[in-house]
């Protein structure tokens, strides 16, 4: 296996650790955080390269080192790809100042925002992962969902070995536009859901759908009009598509269930809360609904006091 090292300076302030710990649960062949590293594998254009990350210096003056793992020697560009992949999972060039200034007259933000400063939101390699993901989770539990994906992505997607470990990629748009839809489906998936992703897939993969250009859209309700238009796609598999794969921040899936609780333990002392209710509460973080939405989310798994 080729190896390469480098040193990536996020914008401060920035908790590797605490951004990280989301995926200490996660499966050790596709994805995990644990004793202080995360790793996953990516795909450098063609590459397939497994990464692993770590921390160096601190909440204030952060680095990450970044090692690259590949069959064979990355090219200048395939390097470049995989850091600004990297650099994307954990937006690392996000400014979490201009959040905290903006959120800082809400008084229970800012305690949670103080309590998590440095706390950056994951995003997925691709929006198309965002996608595939986000109509994984559709109506069933975040546990069954998790279940479902890593079966989707151990079966069809590319894997590399490293120290005679297998290590699985998420699986290409050509790769699941190409299956039969009772494959998918041996994964634990509906029919309905199994052809909801194909069709993306083949989608995508035609030219037809080219979600990457979403990432320069301005305004989110033109993005969630567009997405909609996919079979299978409704407000909720949008706006979580939103805040997971292209990196905007002012989404705000109130119709899910594990945001609308966190929202309600914060804000409205447990109470059972409405979607309406959620989204008229989150309209005084501004363009940072969904930034806030995931740190209520955290604050409310590290147990913050209210």
């Amino acid at each position: 296996m080729y190896t390469d090292r480098h040193v990536l300076t996020p914008v401060p302030p920035f908790d590797f650790a605490l951004s990280a710990r989301i995926f200490s649960h996660g499966d050790a062949q596709i994805q995990k955080y644990e004793e202080g590293t995360y790793w996953q594998v990516i795909r450098a254009h063609r590459a397939l390269t497994y990464v692993a990350v770590r921390a160096a210096g601190t909440v204030d003056i952060p680095q990450v080192v970044v090692e690259l793992k590949a069959r064979e020697k990355l090219s200048d560009n395939n390097v470049k790809t995989a850091l600004d992949t990297i650099s994307g999972v954990f937006n690392l060039n996000l400014d979490l100042s201009a959040f905290y200034a903006d959120v800082w007259r809400d008084t229970t933000m800012r305690r949670v925002a103080q309590r998590l400063r440095g706390l950056k939101s994951p995003s997925t390699a691709s929006p198309f992962e965002a996608l595939v993901v986000s109509i994984i989770e559709q109506q069933i539990s975040l546990r069954v969902a998790q279940r479902i994906q890593q079966k989707v992505i151990k079966r069809f997607g590319d894997s590399i070995v490293d120290d005679g470990r297998t290590y699985y990629a998420f699986p290409t748009p050509r790769t699941l536009a190409s299956v039969p839809v009772s494959s998918v489906r041996e994964c634990g998936l509906s029919t309905q859901k199994a052809e909801y992703i194909i069709n993306a897939a083949r989608l995508v993969t035609e030219g037809t759908v080219d979600l990457e250009r979403f990432i320069h859209y301005e305004n989110i309700n033109d993005i969630i009009d567009e997405l909609c238009r996919l079979r299978g796609v409704g407000v909720w598999t949008a706006e979580m598509t939103i805040v997971r794969g292209l990196h905007k921040f002012d989404a705000n899936p109130a119709d899910d269930i594990g945001l609308r609780r966190a929202i309600a333990h914060y804000y409205c002392d447990d109470r059972r809360i409405t979607s309406a209710a959620a989204r008229f509460i989150a309209e005084r973080w501004g363009r940072w609904k969904g930034l806030a939405g995931f740190y209520l989310i955290v604050a409310q798994m590290e147990g913050v006091s209210a």
